[in-house]
């Protein structure tokens, strides 16, 4: 793993610093380039702004880790506010994603299955979907089963994210191709211990593409299943690109994905190109862990945030 990366994962997880740095002035400036704003009004307002210009959206309020029942269902409010909050968009351009730890999942297992099948019932009243995302690995399986119990129950909207830079994601994927499922598939940027994941970068970026390959396979479409391919990796858009050509798939048979402040010229250029593109547009206070998450990412990203900060 890279030294750098490592820190600021580190970093992502202090709760201190979290509240150091929520109140500095320069550094919420900067966190808007990856941040829609701090409430659901904003955040809408960046989703239809996005989608004048072709690019989907999913919407994410921030927060992870809760450790209260009162926060938990707090967080679950919200999540019950935004399917009518944007009911008057096309049912498809505007979706959104959460947190099995914002919904309590690390207080209550049964407690987290209940905040989730609320706001999938609320969603589906409205026709919008909804994305689970993947955390760190002690809570993979906790939310895989959450995901297959939500589909047998009828949720077929619900997607569910997976990370390549984890050993077990192919058989996580085979294991569910039969539901039909809806997979987001990330590279994975949570610090893991080594002898789960692939720890060279030309490690995972295979897997990232053998996996893409099984996602889009014929059994898996046959299934039903929707690849969401989520990366800022222009070799991997363009192998994709290059084999749903000579595949003959149909460009509504899946999607580009990628994360709000990075790379909007791609996401438009691949729009233009007739794909299906869908921004994670996150929006809310509790910015600091996600804004981490991208700069330990990118190295570019942090040379942004410090070139910022000592502007006059």
């Amino acid at each position: 793993m890279n030294p750098l990366k490592d820190f600021l994962l580190f970093l992502s997880k202090r709760k201190f610093l979290q509240k150091l740095m929520s109140t500095s002035g320069p550094v919420k400036f900067v966190s808007k380039r990856f941040v829609s704003g701090e409430n659901l009004d904003e955040g809408v307002r960046t989703a239809q702004d996005l989608n004048k210009y072709g690019l989907l959206v999913t919407l994410d309020h921030l927060g992870e880790s809760v450790s209260d029942e009162k926060s938990a269902l707090e967080a679950a409010h919200e999540y019950l506010l935004i399917p009518d909050r944007i009911k008057g968009d096309n049912h498809f351009s505007l979706t959104c994603s959460l947190k099995l730890t914002q919904m309590g999942l690390d207080i209550n297992y049964d407690f987290c299955f209940n905040n989730i099948r609320n706001i999938l019932k609320e969603a589906a009243r409205h026709q919008k979907m909804v994305t689970i995302d993947m955390e760190d690995s002690a809570c993979t399986d906790r939310t895989l089963a959450i995901y297959k119990a939500m589909l047998k129950e009828g949720y077929k909207g619900t997607g569910i994210v997976l990370q390549a830079y984890l050993k077990r994601t192919e058989k996580d994927i085979r294991d569910m191709l039969p539901l039909g499922p809806r997979i987001r598939l990330c590279k994975g940027t949570y610090k893991e211990p080594a002898e789960i994941v692939f720890t060279k970068k030309k490690d995972v970026d295979a897997n990232y593409i053998k996996l893409t390959a099984l996602l889009l396979s014929p059994e898996s479409l046959a299934f039903g299943t929707y690849p969401e391919i989520a990366t800022h990796d222009e070799k991997i858009i363009n192998w994709t690109v290059n084999y749903v050509k000579a595949n003959n798939i149909p460009e509504d048979k899946f999607e580009f994905q990628m994360l709000y402040g990075i790379r909007r010229d791609l996401q438009e250029r691949l729009v233009r190109q007739g794909y299906r593109m869908r921004v994670y547009l996150p929006y809310g206070t509790h910015w600091y862990p996600y804004f981490m998450r991208r700069l330990a990412e990118r190295p570019a990203n942090l040379w942004f945030l410090l070139k910022n900060l000592f502007r006059k």
